[in-house]
């Protein structure tokens, strides 16, 4: 495994010195259920066939891609933790405010910025306004969800 691989996989944690709401950690102990980011935990034999993980760890970093342009950002999955042991599993799963919003604006903001944590901010906020609007009973609604994912002070 390349060490930039693995560096990469941790990069989110990043977001926990930032301006945005920390994600809460969720555990989950049981039977295998957590798919590490869309399968269960899981092995190759040296046929190709995939079989269960007997025993294991998995760190899934922050899944996400880009879809029409460069800075187009799109959240796949959360970073999960990952243990497996003879059919259970204990796994850690970081859970952000408004998930697909908070990832797609935390990519935004961390690679495409520069500058003070003000100046990014503003920067993020005009460059990727993420600003969505609703119409319910014909009432329209826009909602900011930079208002959402930001700790209070930097709203």
């Amino acid at each position: 495994m390349k060490s930039s691989y693995f560096i990469n996989q941790f990069n989110w944690l990043k977001v926990y010195l930032s301006p945005f709401k920390p994600p809460i950690p969720k555990l989950y102990i049981g039977k295998v259920a957590i798919g590490v980011p869309y399968f269960y935990p899981r092995v190759w034999d040296k046929n190709g066939k995939a079989k269960p993980k007997k025993i294991g760890f998995d760190f899934i970093g922050l899944g996400w891609k880009t879809k029409w342009e460069n800075t187009d950002y799109r959240f796949e999955w959360s970073p999960v933790w990952s243990f497996v042991f003879f059919g259970y599993q204990i796994a850690i799963t970081f859970v952000a405010p408004e998930m697909h919003h908070y990832w797609e604006c935390w990519l935004y903001y961390s690679k495409e910025t520069k500058g003070t944590t003000k100046e990014r901010l503003e920067q993020a906020r005009t460059e990727f306004p993420c600003v969505w609007t609703s119409i319910k009973d014909g009432v329209k609604t826009e909602i900011c969800y930079w208002d959402i994912i930001l700790k209070t002070k930097y709203r």
